[in-house]
């Protein structure tokens, strides 16, 4: 439980810093941005697993069988976080594009949140 709350905590830090350096990304403040950030949370333990397999069988199992899975989890986050922007009104991503490096960028910074504390 204290993970979860701490990747929240860090999502919503990084969402705020990537909304300040993206100009095709809006948020409000530090409130919305953990709301947004819980909000991804909720959605990604949902329906990750859903859009990954989904992702998976479309291509065939390309990214799969190559090694490259991270890809299709990008991806299935990049949408993850563009249903967390019609469930916001204070979060706003203008574009497929900016969502896709949002969830590069928050994939990245939890892989070494999870390396370095856990």
């Amino acid at each position: 439980m204290l993970q979860w709350l701490l990747h929240i905590i860090i999502d919503a830090g990084v969402l705020l810093l990537a909304a300040r350096f993206m100009s095709k990304v809006e948020l409000k403040g530090f409130k919305s941005a953990l709301i947004v950030a819980l909000i991804i949370g909720v959605l990604s333990f949902l329906l990750s697993w859903l859009l990954t397999s989904i992702l998976n069988i479309a291509t065939l199992g390309i990214f799969y069988f190559l090694g490259l899975g991270f890809i299709t989890r990008v991806i299935a986050y990049a949408i993850i976080i563009e249903l967390a922007d019609q469930l916001s009104k204070d979060f706003k991503t203008v574009g497929f594009l900016a969502s896709l490096w949002l969830a590069i960028i928050l994939a990245v910074v939890g892989t070494i949140v999870d390396a370095v504390l856990f």
